[in-house]
């Protein structure tokens, strides 16, 4: 799956698992923008994934992590949260070095 399709279904089922109908995103999205998006044809922007995840009341980094999770066909964000943190404990280290 690309990641257009994977950003696309974690929207769906993320807006789907709080209730939320396409018309309820009218103060974030169109609906036809968002259907867009649901069925992997556009790319969000940061902005938007912004919006939608506030209008869904989640981070969103939730919406990524479901997104790269649905595209790796896994179901447990551990594996990938560890890399992440591993990741990003790694380059805050090399800044704190640098402006030493």
């Amino acid at each position: 799956m690309d990641i257009r399709q994977a950003f696309g279904h974690s929207l769906k089922v993320a807006r789907k698992s709080k209730r939320l109908s396409q018309e309820d995103f009218s103060i974030a999205s169109s609906r036809t923008y968002l259907s867009s998006l649901e069925r992997g044809l556009k790319s969000p922007t940061l902005d938007k994934i912004n919006a939608l995840a506030e209008r869904m009341e989640i981070h969103p980094l939730t919406l990524l992590t479901l997104t790269y999770l649905c595209q790796q066909n896994e179901t447990d964000p551990t594996r990938l949260h560890k890399q992440i943190t591993t990741e990003i404990n790694s380059i805050l280290s090399g800044i704190v070095s640098i402006s030493e």
